[in-house]
C-alpha cells in the first residue's frame, strides 16, 4: 500500500481513483496497529477509516468491519468493495461498473476471461446483509445471493492481478504505468 505509484502511493492512487469517479464517501478498512498506514491516511486526508482489529482473518474480516461500521452516509445506494492493491485498474473499467450499478439493483462483479474479479458493487440492501452473514468468505456470501449477481465482462487484463508480491508490482507498473495517470 505504501509503494510509490505516480506522484503518490498505491493506497493514495486507489483513493484518488474513486474520488475522481465521484464516490460520495471513501472508507479505508485498516489495521490500527499499522503506524505507517495511519501516517499515509493522514497525509492523504478526506478519507474515513474503519478499524479492523483482527486482520489475520483475511479479507472477509475487512469486509465485515466495513459492513458493521456505523458511519456510512445514510443515503448511499451502492457500495464498492475495492481492493487497495489494484492501482493499475483502468479508469474506464471502474466507470463502466459504476454505470451498470446506476441501472440495476443487482450485485455487480467484473469478469475477465470468464473469471469473477474485484471490485464488487453491492446495492445497499446486500451490503447491510453482510452485517449478519454466516458466510465464511465474501465468495460464499456472493454464492448465497447468486440469483442477484451479475458478472460484467470487461476486457481489462488488470482485473486478473493484484499486488501480493514484488513481481506483481513490477508487472502492474508495466501493464498500466503510473506516469500515465
Amino acid at each position: 500500500m505504501l509503494l510509490p505509484w505516480g506522484n503518490t502511493t498505491v493506497l493514495g492512487h486507489a483513493i484518488r481513483q474513486w474520488q475522481e469517479l465521484g464516490a460520495k464517501q471513501i472508507a479505508v478498512v485498516w489495521d490500527p496497529k499499522h503506524r505507517e498506514i495511519a501516517e499515509e491516511l493522514e497525509r492523504i486526508g478526506q478519507v474515513s477509516r474503519s478499524p479492523n482489529d483482527d486482520p489475520s482473518r483475511g479479507m472477509v474480516s475487512s469486509v465485515l468491519c466495513a459492513a458493521r461500521w456505523e458511519n456510512w452516509i445514510a443515503t448511499f445506494t451502492h457500495l464498492a468493495i475495492a481492493l487497495g492493491d489494484q492501482p493499475h485498474l483502468r479508469h474506464e473499467t471502474l466507470k463502466r461498473l459504476i454505470g451498470f450499478a446506476s441501472e440495476t439493483d443487482h450485485i455487480l462483479q467484473p469478469s475477465f476471461n470468464g473469471r469473477a474479479r474485484h471490485p464488487i458493487i453491492l446495492p445497499r440492501k446486500f451490503f447491510y446483509q453482510l452485517r449478519d452473514t454466516k458466510a465464511e468468505t465474501l465468495k460464499d456470501f456472493l454464492n448465497t445471493n447468486r440469483e442477484f449477481l451479475h458478472l460484467v465482462d470487461i476486457a481489462d487484463p488488470g482485473l486478473n492481478m493484484d499486488l501480493d508480491f514484488p513481481d506483481d508490482y513490477e508487472r502492474a507498473r508495466k501493464l498500466h504505468p503510473p506516469e500515465q495517470q
